[in-house]
């Protein structure tokens, strides 16, 4: 495929690689309500504990992030379309995979393995929209394939609650089947091969050394919610350890010539200050979302169905925001832009505080709206603010930086937030738990489904511990989100105190100057076309 081809199909190429990444989203929004079913004691679930779904999650993110980096340049070195293809097919295999999961420990090992073929997706989605699209479009471009994200979050929980009510729960993940099934017949016969000249060496070590310190970090942060008490040797010893292996990682990270990551990148502030907002937006959002869903279903007693339902609000937000985005940061700067975003997540996520147990439900429908539209005036101005400090020839590397910050900083949310959430219950409902059984006890502390599922053993009695339930849930809750609401504000100051302003914006360049190398306009050769000549884009399709 020539380069003019290339030029002219380039939005047609960016739906595809749309289509690609909600297959990527669907997946942990349909668990976000699938979470309480999974809970549940069979046939209906597999009665997974608070800290398995928290594994459930986690090990998705924790393998999705820590190999981003290394196949985006697996992307940049054999071809970003073939290894695009081969994730897409990986993905759709551990979703059948997981859909027939028998166990708690099935279920995190078949996600594990589903993040596994999601790094391969995800990198080479941005690597691709870099190198088909001039920088003067790029933002837009940027801003529709982050509408993408709010499209699989509307999507998702509607269909997965659909089918939630008339299958069972492993029903939610084979919807990825035909949706990656559909995406690779797409990708053969519309994307663009493309390469990096100069892609590096692979860094094993420091592949090894991120997933060991992050899964040990996790561990120790979920370990801490799970016993009530962070003061555990396996607690501080494991999150200890975790910060030891990470400041390995970074310190080997600047001892190679093509590290995994390049820890030198975070020397730019645009960089380092728009990475961070990622991290932290998600770290607010994903945490939220884990409990939301059992706020809904457990204490509000809505069905799978109107819980996603309920999320469309969140959804229609970010759609309708993020492809604005782009023309308020011309107006305003990336800076004022994202830090007002931010600023606007942790008003939503300290609006939850207005939510009891029997709140008029269009509140949370008005704190999703604020949110959703929070993120989605967000994520696109800081994700290009990093493909813009990136060479174009290492748009992997870039692309795999942002999707760490939203992997990592996601796992990090459900982890800590969801300890936090777990202690704040336990502490709030123990006081009420002195008439029952130490065993059942010990069942009722440990989330507010387990709490529904011995009410019901208890007979009349039951009602009224469903009840004190319901309400220390609420309390958790409320507690979980101001600190959420406090590391997104967080957040906006990065972005205030770091974020360079206003910038000059970028000049497009014409069709005809991506096929030759040349600039019509003053007749000089582009450097950057030049230092990509089989690179950035190649004839092979």
């Amino acid at each position: 495929m020539d380069q003019n081809t290339i030029h002219r199909r380039r939005w047609t190429i960016l739906g595809v690689l749309v289509v690609s990444l909600i297959a990527i989203v669907l997946d942990n929004t349909v668990l976000n309500v699938a979470l309480k079913t999974i809970a549940e004691p069979r046939p209906a679930g597999i009665g997974a504990s608070q800290s398995q779904l928290e594994w459930g999650i986690n090990s998705y993110t924790l393998v999705f992030a820590g190999l981003l980096f290394t196949f985006g340049i697996l992307g940049d070195r054999f071809g970003r379309k073939r290894l695009l293809m081969i994730g897409m097919a990986l993905f759709g295999i551990f979703s059948l995979l997981t859909a027939y999961s028998r166990s708690p420990d099935q279920l995190i090992w078949a996600r594990a393995a589903m993040g596994f073929g999601a790094a391969a997706v995800m990198p080479q989605t941005l690597s691709i929209i870099s190198n088909v699209f001039d920088p003067a479009e790029r933002p837009r471009a940027i801003g529709i394939w982050a509408t993408a994200v709010g499209i699989g979050v509307a999507i998702g929980p509607v269909v997965g609650g659909l089918l939630l009510a008339h299958f069972w729960w492993g029903s939610v993940f084979l919807l990825n089947v035909p949706l990656t099934a559909a995406g690779v017949a797409a990708i053969a016969l519309l994307v663009p091969e493309s390469r990096n000249p100069d892609p590096g060496r692979i860094d094993y070590l420091g592949v090894l050394l991120s997933i060991a310190g992050l899964v040990l970090l996790v561990y120790g942060i979920i370990q801490g919610g799970e016993k009530g008490s962070w003061v555990h040797w396996d607690v501080l010893g494991a999150a200890a350890a975790g910060l030891a292996v990470l400041g390995l990682f970074a310190w080997w990270e600047t001892r190679l010539s093509h590290p995994s990551l390049d820890v030198r990148l975070f020397r730019d502030p645009r960089l380092s200050s728009a990475v961070g907002a990622i991290g932290l937006v998600f770290f607010g959002m994903m945490g939220a979302f884990f409990f939301i869903s059992f706020y809904l279903q457990s204490v509000r007693g809505y069905s799978a169905l109107d819980a996603g339902l309920l999320t469309i609000p969140f959804a229609v937000a970010q759609m309708l925001m993020s492809p604005r985005s782009a023309a308020l940061v011309r107006r305003f700067g990336t800076r004022a832009v994202a830090a007002s975003g931010l600023v606007l997540v942790s008003a939503a996520l300290a609006g939850y505080q207005l939510l009891g147990t029997a709140t008029p439900i269009w509140i949370l429908g008005v704190i999703f709206f604020v949110q959703g539209g929070a993120i989605g005036l967000v994520m696109p101005p800081v994700t290009e603010a990093v493909m813009s400090v990136v060479p174009r020839q290492r748009a992997g590397s870039a692309s795999a930086l942002t999707n760490t910050a939203r992997q990592v900083g996601g796992a990090l949310g459900v982890a800590v937030l969801g300890s936090i959430l777990a202690q704040a219950y336990r502490a709030r409902l123990s006081p009420h738990l002195a008439g029952i059984p130490a065993a059942a006890r010990s069942a009722a502390e440990s989330s507010v489904t387990a709490t529904h599922a011995v009410a019901g053993r208890l007979g009349s009695a039951g009602g009224q511990l469903i009840g004190f339930g319901d309400t220390s849930f609420v309390h958790a809750m409320h507690v979980t989100t101001l600190a959420s609401a406090a590391i997104t504000l967080l957040g906006a100051l990065v972005v205030l105190v770091w974020m360079p302003g206003r910038l000059p914006s970028p000049q497009p360049v014409p069709a005809a100057a991506v096929a030759d190398g040349r600039d019509r306009a003053g007749g000089h050769v582009l450097a950057e076309a030049r230092s990509r000549p089989a690179g950035a884009v190649s004839a092979e399709e």
